[in-house]
């Protein structure tokens, strides 16, 4: 597979070699959504708790007599059924939202997605990317001489002052390959990958 080659002009050069392996598979629309969904759902933590009819703020006094009245009959005002009731099945802090997907399938997830990055002109390879100081202007007007606005930098190392600089622009997520995760390499527009990078890549996903 032969990937875009960028200069820090953003100007194409000749093209680089990858594997097919990981930049040539098949697209695969359900399984990048099985991937993705699953991520999404692992990433969630069980924040969210409700009161069943024990918790919530009640009297065990009957509002009314059984009979009589011409209403419905009730006992408790901590009945669902009741405003400022008691939940019948409530949200709980241990709630549980983990997706289960095999090595393989997330493997093969994320290379189908690397493959259509590729084939849709969004995936490109630079031969590295530094900048001098941890100044966010660098980096933006680096990024803005290449033609970026919305990029995702897949570097083999992560130095400091890439750290640094990265982080006060929105649209700009510098990551290592092993923490390339499908939702990111979807949101960005333009993905960068550098030569030692896509080495790392094809070493994880092969």
């Amino acid at each position: 597979m032969e990937l875009k080659l960028l200069n820090e002009q953003g100007k194409e050069g000749a093209g680089f070699a990858a594997s097919d392996v990981v930049f040539g598979r098949d697209y695969n629309e359900a399984l990048i959504h099985q991937v993705v969904i699953a991520y999404q759902a692992n990433a969630r933590s069980g924040n969210r708790a409700q009161k069943d009819r024990e918790q919530v703020k009640h009297t065990t006094h009957k509002p009314w007599r059984q009979k009589g009245t011409g209403r419905a009959r009730a006992g408790m005002t901590s009945s669902p059924l009741w405003r400022g009731g008691g939940r019948i099945f409530p949200n709980s802090p241990e709630e549980n939202f983990s997706h289960k997907v095999n090595k393989k399938m997330y493997r093969a997830g994320v290379c189908s997605i690397l493959s259509q990055l590729a084939r849709e002109g969004r995936l490109s390879v630079v031969d590295d990317l530094k900048i001098e100081a941890p100044k966010t202007k660098l980096l933006a007007q680096k990024f803005k001489t290449m033609g970026l606005d919305s990029v995702l930098l897949i570097t083999d190392s992560v130095d400091e002052n890439l750290y640094l600089a990265s982080r006060n622009l929105p649209n700009v997520a510098v990551l290592e390959p092993r923490h390339a995760d499908p939702l990111s390499l979807i949101h960005y527009k333009k993905v960068l990958v550098t030569k030692g990078a896509i080495a790392k890549i094809e070493e994880m996903l092969s």
